[in-house]
């Protein structure tokens, strides 16, 4: 391994032409599989060297993705379906990272660093309670809240993502064009970059998000981009004393 680390240490830039020289392709397969498909040894090569970010991009994240999550991959890849429409990065960092939200950014004065979530259970019954009745028949996968506790004066904050399976031909898109919702004027998806449309603002989301998450009612608040990726926040109702004696 140390002989692999010393074949990368190229810079990652414009620059950089390390194209040819390395370990093979195989051999670097071999090795994150061995790796059980680090994410964060993956991220960490990527950045110090373009070859390997193409491999990674290309090859790692995707056994990465299917390792972390093999039904949910296997659903989303099934009746000919494509998830890869913000590439298998995108995808892998939604799995394992909260974005947390910026000061003035998509949640407004919220302010809580993105993190890196060790497990997280993605939900195809927490997704369809995020939609409109008349898009109940998409697919759409959702993560637990990653709870945030005295983050906001209002209460304590969690933040959910997702994605959509074949988002190109949603009821969800279809719907958001129909009623020609706006995207967000500056802000962009944090795991591929896309366009955003605001979900509060199209008056899309439906009372079950709020009763499914655990939230105050108008609490939820959720972005949808281009490639169907989403990220949202909401207010969490609190866990009453009878429930606290419950868990002890």
């Amino acid at each position: 391994m140390v002989l692999v680390v010393k074949q990368y240490r190229c810079t990652h830039s414009m620059s950089c032409v390390c194209l040819k020289g390395h370990v093979s392709e195989d051999a670097m397969f071999l090795v994150f599989r061995h790796m059980n498909w680090n994410p964060k040894m993956i991220a960490l090569f990527s950045c110090t060297c373009k070859w390997f970010d193409e491999i990674a991009k290309r090859v790692l994240w995707k056994e990465f993705c299917h390792a972390r999550a093999p039904k949910m991959m296997q659903d989303l890849h099934s009746s000919g379906s494509h998830i890869v429409d913000g590439n298998w990065k995108a995808l892998g960092k939604l799995l394992i990272y909260c974005s947390g939200c910026s000061r003035g950014g998509l949640f407004g004065n919220t302010h809580v660093p993105g993190h890196f979530v060790y497990r997280t259970r993605f939900s195809r019954t927490l997704g369809k309670s995020l939609l409109p009745p008349q898009c109940r028949t998409d697919v759409l996968y959702v993560s637990d809240s990653c709870e945030h506790l005295d983050q906001d004066e209002e209460g304590d904050l969690g933040f959910f993502r997702g994605i959509f399976k074949s988002f190109a031909m949603s009821k969800i898109k279809k719907m958001l064009i129909e009623k020609q919702v706006k995207f967000h004027s500056k802000e962009v998806c944090p795991y591929c970059k896309a366009k955003l449309w605001n979900m509060m603002q199209a008056d899309m989301i439906p009372r079950s998000a709020s009763v499914r998450l655990d939230a105050y009612d108008d609490s939820v608040e959720y972005y949808i981009c281009l490639n169907g990726h989403i990220l949202g926040l909401c207010t969490l109702m609190p866990v009453s004393d009878s429930e606290d004696a419950k868990e002890e």
